[in-house]
């Protein structure tokens, strides 16, 4: 007879350094049985052998530099056990210097145990952890007053507490805790049992508490979510499958479902489930790294999002997020950064400061134009090119998102919704053109291998006068040349020709950019490298040229001459010969993998 499996839960501990976070999982350890036999007395005889006086703690800070120093550094991850499930307890750190460790805990945990000491009161760290549950997307949260035995296990003191933490929480947006509970962990106190000298409190013990949490839908039961980790060829083993390899974050997918990657719009159909030394599926679900073969080959990336075509997910290149900010140097605008969300990675600027929580007392810090280390703030972020994601409403693992300054992971966050940018119209025309295009009898990937290379277009950008056309009409020329199939799209030609109604037209550069765009596309699906060159199209007009053939690759060449900066994937002087400016194009295709 099969034994059904028990249900299971993640519970994250924070709280300030000394408010007796590791005590209060420690006495729950033992009043609920669930320590090795013979760990209490062992614990016991050790300190009594050192001179330390005991301390439930001591059951869950394995780390001795831990217990040297009389705090949590890194999250411990320990198991408990009651009637009803099974709990995995995270210790997170409470030091503001740990916060790093503390997030990274709480980003795993279905639910949150915020301990404040009676004693002590609201501190700045409790605010702050408080906040970060919020911006993580931790929503069951129970706060748990410890030490109250130090303040006389007075109601009054202990009710000034919550009415203060639940007025702060409620002045950031973060959501009420579904209970506050008096506790001693020191005693043992309203955790699994109630305390008979706290009568005036009639609400449930810590562990009860715990119990009446209602774990989230299962992951497998939420729109498919697959960031894209890798493609696979193992053409040197004469195996010509293209492999989409990652892991599938939520929801399920099955052989013969349609599928489509965000945000290039491309879509196909599921032939394979791939494994190795695994038996044949036809059906997958969250949790699994996963590979597929489709029926129809197309050019995909690293950082594209599978979804199915009826649950596709948020794509924008701005949106609006809560965060926190750990790096040295403070988070500033007009600064170029790296952001990291589920497999993409991008570049990012900080566009807007919506808020700043002091931690320190409540509310906003006002408007200063920069987040410093240690602040949480809500904000608007742009990044270069659009990117797939979610709201955190909607799965944490494709909301959460971190930002890297240099070398460092500085900041880190959650997305709580997409926000309008100039080429939202662009894209909505590009995916309902892609969805419903008439496809010929030649696939993308039979035309690649027969001209050797996939479809992409490289646009010279910069002021006129600079010699765009002559760099322009060498990099075509030396691709052909070396049996390319290229095509230089002057943006004269396409204003002398399907723009001609337009040229004595008024506020028309959107519409050019889009039929510059469109012919741009068809180019592309015919299979040839475009090298396009024009004035009517700069590089801010750049991000609308891909918003409408987002499922091709562009780069952009800029001819600046010396010095100034720009997000530009090459940038040239315009000295240099055309030979040098033909060949730095071609290493520029290479190292994207668009030429052999």
């Amino acid at each position: 007879m099969t034994v059904p499996a028990r249900d299971q839960m993640s519970i994250v501990i924070v709280g300030h350094v000394d408010y007796g976070k590791s005590t209060v999982v420690g006495r729950l350890f033992a009043d609920t049985g669930s320590l090795p036999e013979g760990k209490l007395e062992a614990v016991r005889k050790e300190c009594a052998r050192t001179g330390k006086p005991f301390e439930y703690a001591f059951l869950l800070d394995a780390l001795s530099d831990e217990q040297d120093q009389g705090i949590t550094i890194d999250t411990a991850r320990s198991f408990f056990k009651t009637a009803k499930r099974d709990y995995i307890i995270i210790d997170a750190p409470g030091h503001i210097e740990f916060l790093k460790n503390m997030i990274s805990g709480a980003a795993r945990a279905e639910a949150a145990v915020l301990v404040i000491d009676a004693k002590e009161g609201i501190r700045e760290n409790s605010r702050r952890h408080g906040y970060l549950l919020s911006m993580l997307g931790v929503r069951k949260i129970v706060v748990a007053v410890n030490k109250m035995d130090l303040v006389n296990r007075d109601k009054a003191h202990f009710r000034k507490i919550e009415s203060d933490f639940r007025s702060f929480l409620k002045s950031i947006g973060s959501p009420d805790p579904e209970q506050f509970i008096p506790i001693s962990a020191i005693t043992g106190e309203n955790l699994s049992n109630p305390s008979d000298q706290m009568l005036w409190y009639r609400g449930p013990t810590l562990l009860s508490a715990l119990d009446q949490f209602e774990k989230a839908p299962a992951k497998g039961d939420r729109p498919l979510r697959f960031p894209v980790q890798a493609i696979y060829k193992f053409a040197a083993e004469g195996d010509d499958r293209r492999i989409v390899a990652g892991r599938i974050e939520s929801g399920r997918v099955k052989v013969g479902d349609r599928v489509v990657f965000s945000p290039s719009n491309k879509s196909s159909v599921i032939k394979n489930i791939e494994a190795f030394n695994a038996p044949t599926r036809h059906t997958i679900e969250a949790g699994w790294s996963t590979g597929f073969t489709l029926t129809e080959e197309i050019y995909i990336t690293r950082g594209e999002l599978m979804t199915h075509e009826t649950a596709p997910p948020l794509v924008s290149t701005r949106f609006r997020a809560n965060m926190i900010w750990l790096g040295k140097k403070p988070f500033e605008k007009n600064k170029d950064y790296k952001l990291k969300i589920h497999t993409q990675a991008v570049s990012v600027r900080l566009i807007e400061i919506n808020k700043l929580v002091d931690a320190t007392s409540s509310g906003e810090q006002g408007t200063r134009p920069f987040v410093g280390r240690h602040d949480v703030a809500d904000v608007t972020v742009e990044t270069r090119q659009p990117i797939a994601f979610d709201d955190i409403s909607q799965g944490e693992a494709t909301a959460r998102f971190v930002v890297v300054d240099g070398y460092d992971i500085a900041g880190g966050g959650i997305i709580i919704a997409a926000e309008k940018d100039n080429q939202e119209n662009f894209r909505e025309e590009a995916r309902l053109r892609d969805f419903h295009w008439i496809k010929g009898g030649v696939t993308a990937a039979e035309r690649g291998r027969r001209f050797g290379h996939p479809a992409a277009l490289v646009m010279f950008v910069g002021k006129t006068g600079v010699g765009k056309h002559r760099l322009a009409r060498a990099v075509e020329k030396t691709l052909f040349e070396s049996g390319r199939a290229a095509y230089m799209l002057d943006g004269t030609n396409v204003l002398l020709g399907v723009d001609s109604d337009m040229i004595w037209a008024q506020s028309t550069q959107q519409e050019l950019v889009r039929r510059f765009a469109e012919v741009a596309h068809l180019l592309l699906d015919a299979g040839l490298l475009v090298v396009s060159t024009t004035n009517a199209i700069g590089l801010a007009d750049v991000a609308s040229v891909q918003a409408l053939i987002p499922d091709f690759p562009v780069l952009t060449v800029e001819i600046r001459g010396e010095g100034g900066i720009s997000s530009a994937d090459m940038h040239l002087t315009g000295q240099e010969t055309e030979l040098d400016s033909a060949q730095k194009v071609t290493d520029l295709l290479t190292s994207r993998q668009i030429l052999q």
